[in-house]
């Protein structure tokens, strides 16, 4: 099997990312009753499916080692992103999970989707991540891509507000 395309593995986990990288750092209020529902959201992948982002994943539910391909555009148009998930949690105060890249992916680096509870019973959705170009689209989309990532990240948090919204 192929190997992630990018060093330091799990970063995104800690928060701590690496100098060097571009980085996305996008944080949005939830209702506070939806923890749940979010948190099953994102590690189902419903939150990326209800995006408008097709995914085809190993299993239905996020887990350490299980693939996944996010395609986003149509016909010739399509990007494909293969993932692997390097890490994910699903306690009384998180649930998410971080992927990394893979060989054929646009760019190289690690993204991370959390709901996450703190102690005054708030709910927050995060999106961390850092990459960098890799193929030609990245390359060739200049600050265009770095937009795309951040849009990108903010489009998920309003998803998973309409998702809890709903629910």
């Amino acid at each position: 099997m192929p190997a992630l395309t990018y060093p330091h593995v799990g970063a995104t986990r800690a928060g701590e990312l690496p100098p060097g990288w571009r980085h996305v750092r996008h944080r949005v209020r939830l209702p506070d009753s939806c923890f749940a529902v979010a948190g099953r959201a994102v590690l189902g992948w419903r939150l990326h499916r209800t995006a408008g982002i097709r995914i085809d994943a190993d299993t239905d539910r996020a887990a350490p080692g299980v693939r996944v391909v996010s395609r986003l555009g149509v016909g010739p148009l399509r990007l494909s992103a293969p993932c692997e998930v390097v890490w994910a949690v699903d306690d009384e105060w998180r649930a998410g999970f971080g992927y990394g890249t893979l060989p054929g992916h646009p760019a190289r680096g690690e993204e991370a989707f959390v709901v996450s509870r703190d102690a005054a019973g708030q709910v927050w959705f995060e999106v961390v991540a850092f990459s960098r170009p890799d193929r030609w689209p990245m390359r060739a989309a200049g600050p265009l891509g770095r937009a795309f990532q951040h849009a990108y990240a903010w489009w998920l948090g309003r998803t998973l507000r309409r998702i809890c919204v709903r629910a």
